[in-house]
């Protein structure tokens, strides 16, 4: 009786090969219980196979059937092996098989193996004595079936679908060698493999390529698929950066693709720095995007329809009255009924219920940050309906959260006031509150705050304004031009250079006047 034995110490290996539908029972499989590839793959054969003529090799494989015959242990499957002495066992066939395709299909070739599995496990798990007598007929007929031609050798090409056969050394196939290059084309199809094949430490080096390379314009991409794969320190990095950069990750190309609920998670955030106006024509740019998905015609209803609880998270109530008019007002999107309750609640007092959140959202983190531009306080100016301005720039992007106002010489007083932040070239309000303030009758500044904060950027022109309505005040003196702050903490220096504003300012300049302080975050 001559058998192929194939011994785990053996150079030799053996591969599953597939048996047609129909085939000659003189062929069967060559199937290795031990080694199986990585992932499920069956590991790449890159020997030949030879069927020894030896006595030995038969007392060999009539030793291997009975002991698989007599065997009731249910895990001597060939999931597990049954230790080295099992590890191979290879059929002799009466002629050279066919060589195996090269578009063989993986599924085919393990179809072989489980196959042959299987009928090796439905002959382990037969009684005892019948076994005896199956493995005694099994043996004879495999004796007189068997040629005495010489060994036959089988050779196999490679199957494409195994990627770790092209690879010449064992260190190529990362799984042995915990190297890793991942790149950006990769990166995500690599995690997702990780966390399919629950593979921690390739998932770790994924989620961090993806930390070290997280940026503004990818930001709501890398959200999406953090949330898809249930990564939530990567999530949490992604909202933490679109926090700081809305405005950009916003105008990045990769927004519109996001899906529903990504979109919401954003819009529910109190700490995106950008301003509503802003929010909303994105959200609309969202909107054509999903209606083109969904293939529906871009109308202000179907917009609408996709958008669905988004909606309700654009703060219009954070908006002027000038952006709301130009922009939402006139979408369609939003119906009739909820224009008028905007309008009233920008327009009357006191303000009427909307449907939508009037909360500031803050963007701003670390210490709040104050200049003063005066250097003596003198006492006594006046106020007659004008507004107090006066222009400035900054070298780097700052929030301005507030100004601190001079407050009245006779005493404690209440005052009624306006205030805005407006770009100079363009004339338009960026940011603006109708408030009011009490003072002590002190020298002391007094905070007043806007709604949320204003985007500064460095080297633009903006005027800062004051309407107040009250008593005399306090005035500042010996102005400065330039201001500087520096931090503590880290020495980052934030410069502000004032100038003149042009036009009716009740008297205020670099020199003199009101608005001693500005109040911000950068």
């Amino acid at each position: 009786m001559r058998c192929c034995v194939c011994l785990l110490q053996s150079s030799l290996q053996c591969s599953p090969s597939k048996m047609a539908a129909g085939e000659s029972n003189t062929r069967s499989s060559c199937l290795n219980l031990s080694n199986s590839g990585p992932l499920g793959n069956a590991p790449p054969s890159n020997g030949t196979h030879s069927s020894p003529a030896s006595n030995g090799g038969s007392a060999g494989a009539n030793s291997g059937m009975n002991r698989s015959a007599g065997n009731t242990n249910p895990r001597s499957g060939p999931e597990n092996g049954g230790g080295a002495d099992s590890a191979v066992r290879c059929a002799p066939s009466t002629q050279n098989p066919p060589r195996q395709a090269a578009g063989q299909s993986a599924a085919a070739a393990h179809g072989a193996t489980a196959g042959a599995a299987s009928n090796m496990t439905a002959t382990s798990s037969s009684s005892s004595s019948s076994s005896s007598s199956s493995a005694s007929d099994a043996s004879a007929a495999a004796v007189s079936s068997l040629p005495s031609s010489p060994a036959s050798v089988l050779v196999y090409r490679e199957p494409v679908y195994n990627w770790q056969a092209t690879k010449s050394t064992v260190k190529e196939r990362f799984l042995y060698s915990d190297e890793v290059q991942i790149g950006p084309e990769t990166v995500m199809t690599t995690l997702y493999t990780a966390k399919k094949y629950a593979v921690p430490a390739l998932e770790a080096h994924c989620v961090e390529f993806l930390k070290k390379n997280l940026r503004a314009d990818n930001a709501f991409m890398l959200l999406t698929q953090a949330r898809l794969f249930d990564e939530p320190q990567l999530a949490s990095l992604c909202l933490e950066n679109i926090d700081k950069n809305t405005a950009d990750a916003l105008a990045a190309e990769g927004f519109t693709d996001v899906d529903l609920d990504t979109l919401v998670a954003v819009l529910e955030r109190d700490t995106l720095g950008v301003r509503e106006v802003r929010l909303f024509g994105a959200a609309v740019r969202w909107a054509e995007a999903e209606t083109q998905r969904q293939q529906l015609q871009p109308t202000p209803e179907n917009k609408r329809r996709v958008l669905g609880k988004a909606l309700t998270l654009i703060r219009f109530p954070l908006m002027t009255i000038e952006e709301f008019a130009a922009g939402p007002a006139q979408s369609g999107i939003l119906t009739d009924r909820e224009v008028v309750s905007l309008f009233l609640h920008f327009t009357v007092n006191p303000k009427p219920h909307v449907e939508f959140i009037d909360r500031p959202r803050c963007c701003l983190r670390g210490k709040e940050c104050s200049i003063t531009r005066f250097s003596q306080v003198e006492s006594r100016w006046g106020y007659s309906g004008t507004s107090d301005r006066i222009r400035f720039s900054v070298n780097r992007r700052i929030f301005v959260v507030g100004f601190g106002l001079y407050g009245s010489i006779h005493g404690p007083t209440d005052y009624q006031v306006n205030i805005q932040i407006i770009h100079t070239d363009s004339n338009t309000v960026l940011g603006q509150n109708d408030t009011g303030f009490s003072c002590d009758g002190t020298a002391s500044t007094f905070r007043v705050m806007f709604k949320e904060p204003v985007e500064i950027l460095p080297s633009v022109n903006y005027i800062a304004c004051a309407t107040l309505k009250g008593p005399d005040s306090h005035y500042g003196t010996k102005g400065m031009r330039k201001v500087t702050h520096e931090a503590p903490a880290t020495g980052t220096k934030t410069c502000f250079t004032f100038c003149y504003a042009a036009g009716n300012n009740n008297g205020t300049s670099v020199e003199d006047g009101q608005i001693p302080e500005v109040i911000f975050y950068t």
